[in-house]
């Protein structure tokens, strides 16, 4: 029998990242395979330097979501940045050591500019469950992690915080993602707008995607592509 997570999303700002453009931190409607995985393994207290447990976490995450609301929040916020910078700063990297900055002194004159896209007022459920579900972690190490996460939680950007609770329980009894999901949502709903694997209820779609979504751990670099399906689905007691 397959065992499902129930997760719930709620937060003022949320950032579900696509396919940065230039200085444009685009977002998506639904969160990546690589955001699930990355806040999965922040509760667990994994390092960066884990990146082969992070690869194998990734290719086992089967997940849907649903916007518990008749439509997107019309709420998108962008935070326009900016930031001097010359040639002698530096920073440390993630691994350790300190990067300095190259190219001539032109290229430092103006301001270097960013544009942050957010969702704002968000409120979304999500299903989980794990390929190869006796592996490590299993469903039952990710739910205690959750419940007690080794650092704060954060829903795509750091400042992203939750104003609730992210874990909502585990269940079971459910074949595909999209049944699992029109269980967790809450009831008498209807017309949700819900995103799940390309591979099962594609009938019921009412258009395939696809997307960039996954992360090479090791690379640290984007890539590979995969099908969602993109519909509008009702609560289990409405079907």
């Amino acid at each position: 029998m397959m065992q499902w997570i129930h997760l719930r999303f709620v937060a003022p700002m949320a950032s579900f990242g696509g396919e940065t453009v230039d200085a444009q931190g685009v977002i998506r409607a639904m969160p990546a395979q690589s955001m699930i995985t990355g806040l999965l393994a922040n509760a667990l207290g994994w390092t960066r330097s884990m990146r082969t447990q992070h690869q194998l976490l990734q290719d086992r995450l089967v997940f849907a979501v649903a916007w518990e609301s008749d439509r997107i929040p019309g709420h998108h916020l962008v935070d326009y940045q900016t930031a001097k910078i010359s040639k002698s700063d530096k920073a440390w990297t993630t691994y350790g050591m300190v990067a300095g900055r190259d190219g001539g002194l032109g290229t430092y004159k103006g301001a270097h500019q960013r544009w942050q896209h957010y969702h704002c007022d968000l409120s979304m459920s999500l299903v989980v469950r794990l390929l190869e579900p006796t592996e490590h972690p299993t469903l039952n190490e990710l739910a205690v992690a959750l419940r007690k996460p080794a650092r704060p939680l954060f829903i795509g950007r750091k400042s992203c915080l939750p104003s609730d609770l992210i874990y909502r329980g585990m269940f079971d009894g459910f074949p595909t993602a999209l049944s699992a999901l029109r269980a967790a949502i809450p009831e008498d709903q209807s017309g949700l707008l819900a995103y799940w694997p390309g591979n099962e209820m594609e009938e019921e779609a009412t258009r395939i995607l696809t997307i960039t979504d996954h992360r090479d751990w090791h690379s640290r670099l984007h890539g590979g592509t995969r099908r969602v399906c993109e519909g509008r689905i009702d609560s289990s007691t409405k079907v």
